[in-house]
């Protein structure tokens, strides 16, 4: 090449590789980041009356189906036999898992004709860990208990704590009064942990059971979710709540369109899990 020309041909050269880099770089900012697919739970809360409908009828197949038939991931089930007599000494929380297809853990609160009885959880995400706890007991009341379960999805670090109960019955407020606080301070101890608490509570939204339990949880729909009587509900007293807040967003409440299989209907939610703030 003459010298003369070299110049003029550096300068290009310069130029098309200064323009193929910016290029490069371009094509590195312009490519998409992955995005993470937030959590969705499907969440049902089901006092089952140990398996037997308002017609009477022992029927844990069909109880099966009413779960079944919103696929739920995670299940707090009250009202549930171990092996009692009532019930054919079947141990329903295993016939409801191979019912189900779904792992279960069972929370025995009282010995009951040669069995127990008590709450489960029902859930297709691992169990990391669970334990029994059984709640304030007053006046020689049925011992009630809330099965707490540790829960982690695949694909995440964070662990959901998730509560199944039952709260005592009578008139007075007393032991559920102490069973809402007995709660509440349980989940203070882990406040960043998101949380979910689901049972039959015995109590409608405008008492005092459930303004105590506002003080740490806010229950995914804010208008008035009827379960009771399972006929016709007129009153609502099973509840899916959630805590922090902010953790979760709610997709969908509604109650089951289900009136024989138990005498309670069921509660469903689908609700996602908001990441943690970095």
């Amino acid at each position: 090449m003459n010298s003369r020309h070299r110049p003029i041909a550096t300068a290009v050269l310069c130029f098309v590789l200064i323009g193929i880099g910016l290029s490069s770089r371009r094509a590195v900012q312009a490519e998409p980041q992955p995005a993470t697919k937030p959590l969705r739970l499907r969440v049902l809360s089901y006092n089952i009356h140990h398996g037997e409908g308002v017609d009477r009828r022992l029927d844990l197949e069909r109880i099966a189906r009413v779960i079944n038939s919103v696929e739920p991931d995670v299940v707090a089930l009250q009202e549930v036999d171990q092996k009692t007599g009532r019930t054919g000494k079947v141990d329903q929380p295993a016939e409801l898992s191979r019912l189900t297809g779904m792992k279960v853990v069972f929370g025995r609160n009282i010995d009951f004709e040669g069995g127990g009885y008590g709450n489960a959880v029902l859930s297709k995400l691992p169990f990391e860990r669970h334990k029994n706890h059984h709640l304030p007991s007053f006046d020689q009341g049925e011992q009630r208990g809330v099965l707490a379960v540790e829960l982690r999805p695949e694909g995440t670090d964070e662990t959901i704590l998730f509560l199944c109960t039952h709260l005592d019955h009578r008139a007075a407020d007393r032991e559920r009064l102490a069973s809402a606080k007995a709660i509440n301070e349980f989940v203070r101890r882990r406040p960043d942990v998101p949380a979910l608490l689901a049972g039959d509570l015995n109590a409608v939204p405008d008492s005092r059971v459930l303004e105590t339990f506002r003080k740490e949880w806010t229950a995914v729909a804010d208008q008035e979710q009827p379960t009771v009587p399972v006929a016709e509900p007129k009153r609502q007293i099973d509840y899916i709540l959630i805590r922090p807040r902010h953790r979760w967003k709610v997709i969908e409440v509604r109650v089951l369109d289900e009136a024989v299989a138990s005498d309670h209907r069921a509660i469903f939610s689908v609700l996602e899990l908001v990441p943690a703030a970095k």
